[in-house]
């Protein structure tokens, strides 16, 4: 996953975190290989005094959290006894009070730390927790998704005759990818996965698992490809259906329009040319 597209779900997030829960200030970070974070993101502040400041476990609220991996909250961070006070100053700097920190948990590894903080030592309710859990849980959806896809890119891009397991469990999991796009609400979310398909798609075309060469210039809709992966995964009609919330009928439909674009008189001739076209993995 790029760390552009990491920065921009982070963001997304405190947005969301202080909009929905009417938190004021929001801030937070992101780690992907050590148990180390720096808070990298902040939103409704008024100085640079967080930017930057490295956590460790045990140290301070979002310290506490990752050790714990558990939301937890205070009333009053300067005066509190329920945590250690190595970062005061910074939080001093910044005039916080009542703060929450939630943990980023993906794949059951704490991955970072978000906080949303006011700047009265006032308590917490259940609205502003609540938000602040709601918009970390998008945020790790979106990052189990994207780091899944990449996994698989990279399994796409190695040599076909590597291991042909690899290559059905890659074309599998684009169905299940295109299937979960249709489910998720977040507009935003929802594009980035079907971007990731295309990515995994034309990751693998042009000499994948014995394709001959990619067949540009064919187009189908997104619920033709979404039917022709399904179908690519052995699915019926039926199960199909199933799967992406449609009908029997409107799958036929689908896979007979995608038919006659490709070119196809079988199901499978179907798959073998989206496959050349760079549209299935």
């Amino acid at each position: 996953m790029a760390q552009s597209d990491r920065t921009v779900d982070l963001r997304t997030t405190l947005l969301r975190m202080r909009r929905r829960g009417a938190l004021p200030v929001a801030f937070g970070g992101l780690f992907p290989n050590s148990r180390q974070f720096r808070i990298s993101e902040l939103t409704g502040t008024t100085t640079n005094a967080l930017r930057g400041l490295a956590v460790t476990p045990g140290n301070g609220l979002g310290g506490k959290v990752l050790t714990m991996s558990r939301p937890i909250s205070v009333v009053d961070y300067p005066t509190s006894r329920a945590i250690s006070h190595e970062y005061d100053a910074a939080v001093g700097a910044e005039s916080l009070r009542s703060m929450l920190a939630v943990p980023v948990v993906v794949r059951g590894r704490v991955r970072g730390v978000l906080y949303g903080a006011l700047r009265q030592p006032l308590a917490l309710g259940d609205r502003a927790l609540n938000a602040a859990m709601e918009a970390v849980r998008e945020l790790e959806q979106s990052l189990a998704v994207q780091e899944e896809a990449q996994r698989l890119i990279t399994v796409a891009q190695q040599p076909p005759d590597a291991d042909p397991a690899m290559w059905e469990e890659v074309r599998e999991a684009h169905g299940d990818l295109r299937a979960l796009a249709q489910q998720v609400t977040d507009p935003q979310l929802k594009e980035r996965i079907l971007s990731a398909c295309g990515r995994l798609a034309r990751a693998s075309s042009g000499g994948g698992a014995g394709d001959t060469a990619a067949r540009p210039g064919v187009e189908l809709s997104p619920r033709e490809v979404d039917v022709l992966a399904c179908v690519a995964s052995g699915a019926t009609n039926s199960a199909a259906a199933d799967r992406l919330g449609l009908r029997p009928e409107t799958v036929k439909s689908y896979l007979r329009s995608s038919m006659r674009k490709l070119g196809a008189h079988t199901r499978l001739h179907a798959v073998v040319e989206a496959r050349r076209a760079g549209l299935l993995p």
